[in-house]
């Protein structure tokens, strides 16, 4: 049978873990979408550890669901008053009762809510002058990714000043928590009106993936050239991958494969398509392509993960020669290049 609650009735996460079973992958899948990560953890270990459900209690988790949408309906129509009204009328006022206590449970916004969204970085800027206790309380109701980002930022002495709180942190006057919400909240309203309107667009993804490994650019890119090829290629415009090594022209190669570690250059060129480690052999006298061949073959098989770590140190080598002016790189928007 399904795991119990202390009381023997499942608990609300072994409720969503049964309900995703009963509507069956397609619909589950639909349903995790609108879920955040730590959600999707939960659901998928609460699923994984659920063993066996009566069709009797899978008909009453079914039921509990279609009647709380329904009662969300009706809140959504006329308020929590009119949905209780119709829920009495149609099933009795105990039911409607219980519909209603489960609902406005779960609509309950929990301390700090808004501040899950918030980068970790910019929380810590917020807080970090804060008294110890203050931060404490923060902390314990964010999700614990969050806190841990900000604890291990936190000067080394106010650390262990703001565990030892949590941990001996009992309960806290709601009064307390309302007032350091509204400062918090504050403080975090003036940040988003003054990004909101710089935020986002093509150059901002570009200065992003220009710093990101080479395995998350490629696979960011990879998906983007299916879902939206347009956009990719706007993308593709403003920045330069490894691949991009063939529209160089030959000073610009030679260039940058002076300032390349061999070992980096035979790892990077384990994983690079035929047309571009042409290209790099082209530009090297013949010795030295020769070198590079043998230690590649001496080398033996490479984890992808080396082979783009080599090719994103390249990468970064010629978009550094690119900033100080002695290579060139072509770009879009009619940057064409006068010889």
């Amino acid at each position: 049978m399904a795991k119990r609650g202390t009381k023997g009735e499942l608990t609300g996460r072994e409720k969503a873990a049964v309900l995703l079973i009963s509507l069956g992958p397609e619909y589950s899948a639909q349903i995790f979408k609108h879920l955040n990560n730590e959600e999707i953890e939960e659901l998928t270990l609460e699923i994984a550890n659920m063993r066996k459900v009566s069709p009797a209690e899978k008909e009453k988790i079914m039921e509990e669901f279609y009647e709380i949408c329904v009662a969300q309906e009706y809140i959504s129509e006329g308020g929590i008053g009119y949905a209780k009204e119709v829920l009495e009328k149609a099933l009795g006022s105990q039911k409607a009762m219980d519909i209603i206590n489960k609902l406005t449970a779960s609509l309950q916004v929990k301390p700090f809510d808004f501040a899950r969204k918030a980068d970790p970085a910019q929380l810590l800027n917020f807080i970090q002058n804060e008294h110890p206790q203050t931060i404490a309380l923060i902390l314990s109701y964010l999700p614990s990714t969050q806190s841990s980002q900000i604890l291990s930022a936190l000067p080394q002495a106010k650390q262990t000043e703001v565990a030892r709180r949590i941990a001996t942190m009992d309960r806290t006057s709601p009064d307390i928590i309302k007032e350091v919400e509204m400062v918090l909240e504050k403080k975090l309203s003036t940040l988003v009106n003054q990004d909101y309107t710089s935020a986002g667009g093509i150059q901002s993804i570009v200065d992003i993936l220009n710093s990101v490994d080479r395995g998350t650019e490629k696979n960011i890119m990879d998906t983007l050239e299916i879902q939206d090829a347009e956009l990719a290629e706007e993308i593709r415009k403003r920045m330069f991958v490894f691949e991009d090594i063939i529209s160089l022209d030959s000073t610009s190669i030679q260039r940058f494969i002076r300032e390349i570690d061999n070992n980096d250059l035979a790892v990077a060129l384990k994983g690079a398509t035929e047309e571009v480690a042409n290209v790099i052999y082209t530009n090297m006298s013949k010795r030295m392509a020769e070198m590079i061949k043998e230690d590649m073959e001496f080398m033996g098989p490479v984890r992808l993960r080396d082979v783009e770590e080599a090719q994103q140190k390249i990468v970064n080598v010629i978009r550094k020669l690119e900033e100080t002016g002695d290579i060139i790189i072509a770009r879009g928007g009619g940057d064409e290049i006068i010889v």
